[in-house]
This record gives C-alpha cells, sequence and structure tokens, in this order.
C-alpha cells in the first residue's frame, strides 16, 4: 500500500497526476461564513494512507470582470480545465451552499449524474435543492443534508476513498 500523499491541483495547473486515485471538488464557489468546504474536505482525506490527487477549480488569479466568453481565452481555460479534470476523477463531490443559485454547479452535476461517481452535499437553504434531490435520486446518488459544517461531507468523501482503495478502518 503507498504512504500518505496528496497532490493538490489548482486550476489551471496540469502537472502529471501522481495520486492512483483522484477527486474533483464542484460545486459552491460562494464564499461562506465559516471555513472553506474545499478546504475542510481536503483535510479530512490528507492522512489517508493513499496516493490521492484533489482537483480544485479555484483559481488564485481569478478576476471576476473576465467576459464569459468562448473567445476570452483565460475564462475559455478555466472551463476547459474543470471539464477535463472532472472526467479524470474517480470521484466528483458537489456542494451546493445556502444563498446561492450555482447555475455551474446544476451543470456539473448534470454531466457526472449519469457515471455515479458523485457525492452530493445540499444546504437546506439551498435555492434550488428540490431539483438536487430529484436528479440524486433519479441516478441513484448520494446526497447529503449539509447545514452548519461539512463534517457529514468530509466523512462521506473518506469513506468513498476508503472504498475506492479497499481500504477499511483507517
Amino acid at each position: 500500500m503507498s504512504t500518505n500523499s496528496l497532490q493538490l491541483i489548482q486550476a489551471p495547473h496540469r502537472p502529471d497526476i501522481t495520486g492512483q486515485k483522484s477527486i474533483f471538488l464542484a460545486g459552491t464557489t460562494t464564499p461562506t461564513n465559516g471555513p472553506d468546504w474545499r478546504e475542510t474536505l481536503t483535510k479530512a482525506i490528507s492522512d489517508l494512507p493513499v496516493a490521492l490527487t484533489v482537483f480544485d477549480p479555484t483559481r488564485s488569479d481569478w478576476d471576476s470582470s473576465w467576459k464569459e466568453d468562448i473567445l476570452f481565452p483565460k475564462f475559455k481555460e478555466q472551463v476547459d480545465w474543470e471539464l477535463d479534470m472532472q472526467e479524470k476523477a474517480d470521484l466528483v463531490v458537489i456542494y451546493f451552499g445556502p444563498n446561492t443559485k450555482a447555475p455551474i454547479s446544476l451543470l456539473e452535476l448534470g454531466l457526472v449524474a449519469r457515471s455515479g461517481k458523485a457525492i452530493i452535499g445540499c444546504h437546506g437553504q439551498y435555492e434550488k435543492r428540490g431539483n438536487v434531490q430529484v436528479v440524486a435520486q433519479r441516478f441513484g446518488l448520494e446526497l447529503l443534508e449539509i447545514e452548519d459544517d461539512y463534517d457529514i461531507l468530509a466523512t462521506a468523501v473518506r469513506r468513498r476513498v476508503e472504498n475506492l482503495f479497499g481500504i477499511f478502518g483507517s
């Protein structure tokens, strides 16, 4: 069994992937009042005794004034990166937080729904929660009700990673 090794790749970087399995962190990018959900999940799996790659679409140089158009190179680069990494990932975690419509997160859910490789966390105050519930039920996806912390989601992700690697009781 490989030793603890977590590779974090943030957009738009494309280094060689060192993990045996990978996770894409899709979902809400709107800042929350508490800890960042992506950081919480990454920390929750960082001690697993496996070689794992985490794809984080967060981009340090993101500029909200960028034109959302295929002809705008940095925007297209971001969207292409997200699509490529979501396709490569063995597991896609999608979080729908409160106070956001998260249309791109809904698109990501639609793209991955039939694959069965998604875990969904949905806050009770998420505006389009009903849509998420119906899609999750239709395609047999794990849907977790998330309120004030991400412990439930982190535990589910750990369990799924353990199952992907065939390790138990870590």
